[in-house]
């Protein structure tokens, strides 16, 4: 099986989110996909098909270290760069069909990919859920939440400064939690992700998140593009659009390691 591991939202190594990437040619067992994905220990590896008989088209499925899960953007990031760059992959736009329905990257003229997202706009709860401000160890302005919480603070520096008790933040019933504030010198909002609940404590450049965040922060800067930072370790940018229903993601990425596993199934 070909293997890729490339960071996504970057522009060099060891920078952006290292993602995992397996093209084939049919599904194998959910079961080995799951073992694949725990020995990468990536927050995700993205295993690829093609359709038969739309060139343009692929099935996608992502694998966290500990489960499947429904919408991944770093790792689909990271799948159209490899067939963009090493698998000659002739178009410039590539369509993933995924549990969250179709998913398009674009390839830019500038290099950089745009993923074409559906937008989750959050939405606010009447309560701060029990034990998120014991797991954040931080006590955020606003609770918000769509398929993950969003946690919205007054300063960058609050969302740097955060360090989460995970056991606490997994023990919440989502499947992640955003924590988003103002951005400065000419970025918009920043954020971090964490997710220990499917295995990943914190990852680095969540491209799913911003399908919460763009919406959030479109309405109240009353802007529909916008510069984002995801300020973890790592860190990453990412420029953003929403276009009503959907949100443009997009973000450079760079190959770290090509080869190949050797499995027997």
């Amino acid at each position: 099986m070909r293997y890729f591991h490339v960071d996504a939202f970057a522009q060099t190594p060891f920078t952006g989110n290292p993602a995992g990437v397996c093209p084939l040619e049919t599904w194998p067992p959910a079961a080995l996909m799951q073992q694949i994905a725990a020995e990468n220990n990536l927050a995700e590896t993205a295993f690829i098909v093609p359709r038969a008989g739309t060139p343009a088209e692929y099935d996608i499925r992502w694998f966290t270290p500990a489960v499947e899960i429904d919408l991944c953007g770093h790792a689909t990031l990271a799948a159209s760069h490899v067939l963009f760059t090493h698998l000659g992959f002739p178009e410039t736009q590539v369509t993933f069909h995924s549990q969250s329905g179709p998913l398009r990257v674009a390839r830019e003229a500038d290099g950089r990919l745009t993923l074409d997202f559906p937008s989750r706009p959050p939405q606010e709860l009447p309560a701060h859920p029990t034990g998120l401000a014991d797991g954040l160890r931080a006590t955020p302005l606003h609770v918000l939440a769509a398929r993950d919480l969003l946690v919205v603070f007054n300063t960058e520096a609050e969302v740097r400064a955060l360090k989460p008790d995970m056991a606490r933040i997994a023990a919440l019933e989502y499947v992640g939690v955003i924590a988003t504030a103002p951005g400065r010198d000419g970025i918009d909002f920043v954020s971090r992700f964490f997710a220990p609940r499917v295995g990943v404590p914190e990852d680095p450049v969540t491209g799913s998140a911003h399908s919460t965040l763009i919406p959030y922060w479109a309405e109240k800067l009353g802007k529909t593009e916008l510069r984002a930072r995801q300020v973890s370790p790592r860190g990453g940018d990412l420029w953003c659009r929403l276009r009503g229903d959907r949100v443009d993601i997009s973000g450079y990425a760079v190959t770290y390691a090509a080869g190949e596993l050797r499995l027997d199934y």
